[in-house]
């Protein structure tokens, strides 16, 4: 399946050395290949692997390779500077793509020795615009409606590997046996990287609790209490769930942003997929009670409007950024876009309630810029109600940026 940054990033590769981060098996090496297939000769080194590793090490890599495929190089140490010296060095029109996984994005904030010298995108799971646009069905011509894309992507995930398995029993069975080892090896082996093998059991009960508390603002003292922990390792943790793209923080708006990073966020998965799943929030016939049902929908809207947020700062150095609004006696609103130092957007998710949340009408008179969105999953009539537009979800999450 092509990928929605596929063309962009192959149009920046002629430009500079490009970054592409994300989530372990989100795609980067089928995106790598994909744009390989265009190029020839190329050449792909993983620094997984011992063979390659070697290549890397000495710079010994084909000279006439017209692409350069560098993956999960953040594992190398000291890979900064290293990488500094080879762009610097590299033939006038070798092309290299570098991919790695959320540790590399500190390039943003400390890649002094790399100013200017690359371009950086960040992959997301599929969203119902993705899916809409670049399925197996719309690539042959039958592209699904929105409606579809965003039941099958609340049903499967939005990883490819568990999206693409055939839409059948057999299909959902080996999804969820791929979601169960994919948690189970992220924990294993990926945490070990940041954290000591004492510490595996705590990080693995974090992670259930969390799938049972998204959506809702965290109290790091209350996890602490439950788990046995203190704060800071708590937080720490959070901190590592965050670095390994499994989990992403939703802070509160708020026009002072050292403040509202003080407030607590709220938490939500990548994988859709993840969010709760137990044996007692389903039916006899395996299926998912209504409330397990409203929370993965939204956490799937909070996954896409990350993913859209995100494309915007990548593709346009647009300064939009994703929140949500809460007062201290407790109105709130799921979500909120803003664009600059003004909110653009408020919204609010619902299972099939067409009423207008009643916490619009408490922020709408103090973020007059803002459009009021309520994004319905089942709804039978779109309507403007006290200026709220109450919509169904699924096209207006297939018109985001992607």
């Amino acid at each position: 399946m092509k990928r929605y940054l596929d063309d962009l990033i192959a149009a920046d590769l002629q430009r500079k050395l490009v970054f592409v981060t994300g989530a372990r098996q989100v795609g980067k090496t089928t995106l790598s290949r994909q744009l390989q297939a265009a190029v020839t000769p190329s050449q792909y080194l993983n620094y997984d692997v011992s063979a390659d590793r070697a290549v890397i090490e000495r710079q010994s890599w084909a000279p006439d390779a017209k692409l350069l495929v560098l993956d999960e190089l953040h594992k190398k140490a000291g890979w900064k500077p290293w990488l500094k010296g080879v762009i610097d060095g590299r033939p006038a029109l070798q092309q290299q793509l570098v991919t790695g996984s959320a540790r590399m994005d500190t390039f943003r904030q400390t890649g002094d020795s790399l100013a200017g010298r690359f371009l950086a995108w960040r992959l997301h799971p599929i969203s119902v615009k993705e899916w809409c646009e670049h399925s197996p069905q719309a690539a042959a011509g039958q592209p699904p409606t929105s409606d579809a894309a965003l039941t099958h992507l609340l049903n499967r995930g939005g990883f490819p590997e568990p999206c693409l398995l055939a839409p059948t029993p057999a299909g959902d069975k080996n999804a969820q046996r791929w979601r169960a080892q994919y948690a189970d090896g992220l924990v294993r082996e990926d945490v070990l990287e940041f954290s000591r093998i004492q510490e595996v059991g705590g990080m693995r009960v974090l992670l259930e609790l969390l799938r049972e508390r998204v959506g809702s603002p965290l109290s790091l003292a209350s996890i602490g209490r439950d788990l046995g922990l203190s704060q800071p390792t708590v937080k720490r943790f959070i901190d590592i769930l965050q670095a390994l793209y499994i989990v992403f923080t939703v802070q509160p708006w708020h026009h002072n942003i050292a403040r509202s990073l003080l407030q607590s966020p709220k938490v939500y998965f990548y994988d859709t997929g993840m969010v709760g799943g137990t044996a007692s929030q389903a039916a006899p016939n395996g299926a998912l009670d209504n409330a397990l049902q409203g929370l993965r929908f939204e956490n799937a809207v909070a996954s896409m409007l990350l993913k859209h947020v995100e494309f915007l700062q990548d593709s346009e150095a647009a300064p939009v950024n994703l929140h949500y609004v809460r007062t201290k006696d407790g109105a709130e609103i799921d979500f909120a876009l803003s664009r600059g130092k003004v909110l653009t957007h408020l919204i609010e998710c619902k299972w099939t309630d067409d009423a207008p949340h009643r916490a619009f009408a408490r922020f709408m008179p103090m973020l007059p810029d803002a459009q009021a969105v309520q994004l319905v999953r089942h709804l039978r009539n779109p309507e403007l109600r006290h200026g709220v537009n109450v919509v169904p979800a699924a096209p207006w999450l297939a018109a985001l940026a992607a």
